[in-house]
């Protein structure tokens, strides 16, 4: 697919005109990350604005204690480190490859010199912002006020929608993910989530193997979230 076509598919550059996705290509650098390479660090002198074009990517914090706790799980045509744009401070959380991907980046300078002539791709931007800020806010009050069951099914739920494909009896959450991702996801131990995600099983609401999760009744996972 052609640089440009890409662009398209991209949310906060989707409604842009060929000429202004041409700016937004002439800026644009390609990097391809190997599973679980470091994209960038947090603390680390914030570069630019990325996106991943192919693979999936997590964006993590690290606990006092060396625990890992992850924030998100992005795929194709989703962006991360945007916060940077406009403030050239450091990368606040960090970055790995979950599987051979690529990334797309627009260096701060250059993105912001094209910004400055299109208005259109600054609202763009704001949108993608504040969305970013209030999953970030749910997520909070989700982990206030939810027990390990609500947020468990909260993310699996998140993860069917995202990353879900269909097979005989169910979805496939379709993300090389270990328990412990799991765990770091809904930010609790990975012994705890591997009861919860036995009960569920038990009670037939799911399957899985290995690291492969099968949601079978997707109606009974919701009610487990208003627990």
């Amino acid at each position: 697919m052609l640089e440009l076509e890409y662009l398209k598919h991209i949310p906060i550059f989707e409604e842009l005109a060929p000429a202004d996705l041409a700016a937004i290509s002439q800026v644009t650098i390609e990097r391809r990350y190997r599973k679980n390479m470091i994209i960038f660090m947090e603390g680390e002198p914030g570069e630019g604005f990325h996106y991943v074009k192919s693979g999936k990517v997590k964006i993590v914090k690290m606990a006092q204690d060396g625990r890992e706790h992850i924030i998100n799980i992005l795929g194709p045509g989703e962006v991360f480190a945007e916060v940077l744009l406009f403030n050239r401070g450091p990368y606040p959380a960090t970055s790995v490859a979950m599987e051979d991907s690529v990334i797309g980046i627009i260096k701060n300078n250059d993105l912001e010199n094209v910004v400055a002539e299109n208005s259109r791709i600054a609202l763009h931007i704001i949108r993608v912002m504040s969305k970013k800020l209030l999953h970030a806010q749910l997520k909070i009050k989700t982990l206030a006020l939810s027990d390990t069951l609500a947020r468990t099914a909260q993310i699996l739920s998140r993860l069917s929608q995202q990353y879900g494909r269909p097979v005989p009896g169910g979805v496939q959450i379709d993300i090389d993910m270990t328990r412990q991702d799991l765990a770091n996801l809904v930010g609790t131990t990975r012994e705890t989530v591997s009861r919860v995600l036995s009960s569920m099983k038990k009670d037939k609401v799911i399957d899985f193997a290995e690291q492969q999760i099968v949601i079978l009744d997707e109606n009974r996972l919701a009610r487990y979230r208003e627990f």
